[in-house]
Order: C-alpha cells, then sequence, then structure tokens
C-alpha cells in the first residue's frame, strides 16, 4: 500500500504544487500520470491487496483530474495488463492470459510507454480523469 499508494500521493502533492506555482494553467498546462492496472477492474487471486492498491489510484486519479483541472493540469491513469517481460515469460498460466486476449499476444512495455506518452503529450491537452487501458483486449 506505501509503494502504490501512498508514495505516487505524497509524489503527487509536490509535483502539482510545483506545476502550479511554475506556470501548469499555460496552454501547455502540466500532466500527472498515474501508473495503475487491470487489476484495479477485474479481480485475481492471491492479487487482492495489490489490486485494491491500484483501484485506489483510479480514485485518486479522477478525483485529483476536478481538483487540479482549473489551474491548467491534466491527471490520468494508464492501466496496463500482463504485459511481455522475463517475469511473464513461462508456464501455462501466460498460455491462459494470452488465449484470453482479444489480440492473442501480451502487450509490450513499448506499449504501455506509448499510451504515457499520448497522455502527456499536447494531442492530449483535453483527456483527465480517465484510465487508459494497454491490455491488447483482454478485459474486453
Amino acid at each position: 500500500m506505501r509503494l502504490n499508494t501512498l508514495s505516487p500521493i505524497v509524489l503527487t502533492k509536490q509535483v502539482a504544487r510545483a506545476m502550479m506555482v511554475g506556470g501548469g494553467a499555460s496552454e501547455a498546462g502540466g500532466r500527472i500520470v498515474n501508473i495503475s492496472s487491470i487489476a484495479s477492474i477485474i479481480g485475481f487471486s492471491v492479487l487482492a491487496v495489490y489490486g485494491a492498491s491500484k483501484a485506489s489510484l483510479i480514485g485518486f486519479t479522477k478525483s485529483l483530474a476536478r481538483e487540479v483541472g482549473p489551474v491548467g493540469l491534466t491527471v490520468n491513469a494508464a492501466a496496463p495488463g500482463f504485459v511481455d517481460t522475463a517475469m511473464t515469460d513461462a508456464g501455462a498460466q501466460r498460455d491462459q492470459i494470452v488465449r484470453r486476449s482479444s489480440r492473442k499476444r501480451l502487450a509490450a512495455a513499448d506499449d504501455v510507454a506509448n499510451a504515457v506518452a499520448f497522455l502527456i503529450s499536447d494531442e492530449a491537452r483535453n483527456v483527465t480523469g480517465i484510465m487508459l487501458t494497454v491490455d491488447v483486449g483482454s478485459t474486453a
């Protein structure tokens, strides 16, 4: 809970304050992106506390988006599903996850990075308070 909930809240408090003082209300505005997880919206065995900690970030993201929106900041969350990494590289469970995906594969780390890049870009200047899921259709 400290890592997934309290740390982002404390860090965001400092960052948002600096963004507001530093001209966050400009046209470009400031961007805050929290990293949540699909575990925040789907239950997974043995991940109850992890899911709860990531779900808390969604509530925080939505509320903070309303609080700091008037001064030009956007606040969003990226919610990756299972990502193709060394940690997810083995076993029958990986195969089951891949089968559940609508594209029959896992997302790549670059897919998550690209979602975050979009959320901090000028193209997303009017996107705030959302959770962008990057899970190759696993939650569809």
